[in-house]
């Protein structure tokens, strides 16, 4: 089974601000069929979406049977208002406010939530996030409100103390998950939750000049090393691209993926990612 655990369909791996105003005023089909049909073309049969508030990745999720594709969406990435999330998601301030964009979540036809729980690496300096993370108290309250209503949580965290308070509160899945340490990564392999390192969004904006390349392969190499640690302990991890992040293309994106897990993981990469697949597919 050849599938991608993280994309973005309403974004093109270039400019994501004309990516986003292509379907500002409806989700544009044939773009998203161009790209369902690169990914039919390269043998993906499960496909996973983080989420937009333009109902592109909802749009995706019905064409893409026709394309022999499973597609699973949150519908939309939930973030707190004065967070990180705001270019794409839709934000809440209190928690009836959350407990609202659920019940949309679920109207949508969403498959699950996903949550935005920090900011992004900070690419011109190792060990910096773009944002500050949200506290873990909050972390606990909305994952739990979220499996209350019936969703498996997405997890989008970064920094290890994040990482481990979205793990002790039962996300089901941890995007990107950068700077963990021996604890988090001890926490991870114990937990049960599935790891998508998304290792394209950082290896493949080397050579590019946004961002100093000796910075980018310090996070890349902490990134690939903490990936053999939590294999190494048991831990699972999936195989997830980041599609649609700058530099990171539809369905090329993918082969790049799966060349640095194998890279990161060894000879039984192969299975352990088809046995990921398998969990994500009975998790979401």
């Amino acid at each position: 089974m050849r599938y991608d655990a993280h994309i973005h369909m309403a974004l093109d791996g270039a400019n994501w601000k004309a990516a986003l105003a292509a379907h500002q005023d409806r989700p544009r089909d044939t773009l998203i069929r161009e790209r369902l049909a690169a990914y039919q073309a390269a043998g993906v049969t499960w496909l996973r979406d983080g989420g937009d508030r333009w109902n592109v990745s909802v749009r995706a999720s019905q064409l893409a049977p026709e394309y022999g594709i499973t597609y699973r969406t949150p519908a939309f990435p939930l973030y707190a208002k004065g967070r990180y999330g705001g270019f794409i998601g839709r934000g809440f301030g209190d928690l009836a406010e959350y407990q609202a964009l659920l019940r949309e979540v679920a109207r949508q036809g969403g498959h699950f939530v996903k949550l935005m729980l920090s900011g992004l690496m900070d690419f011109d300096c190792y060990g910096v996030l773009t944002d500050p993370p949200m506290e873990p108290e909050r972390i606990r309250t909305l994952i739990a409100m979220a499996h209350d209503a019936g969703f498996a949580v997405m997890a989008h965290c970064n920094g290890a103390q994040t990482i481990c308070a979205a793990i002790s509160a039962g996300a089901d899945s941890v995007e990107h998950g950068a700077y963990l340490d021996e604890a988090a990564a001890q926490a991870m392999a114990e937990s049960g939750a599935v790891w998508v390192p998304t290792l394209s969004a950082i290896g493949n904006l080397v050579g590019d000049g946004r961002s100093p390349d000796a910075v980018l392969r310090q996070i890349l190499g902490h990134q690939m090393a903490m990936v053999r640690r939590v294999f190494e302990l048991g831990g699972r991890i999936a195989c997830g691209s980041d599609a649609g992040a700058y530099r990171v293309c539809h369905a090329q994106g993918l082969r790049t993926e799966e060349q640095y897990l194998r890279q990161a993981m060894g000879e039984n990469a192969e299975l352990h990612l088809e046995e990921s697949a398998r969990v994500l597919q009975k998790k979401f």
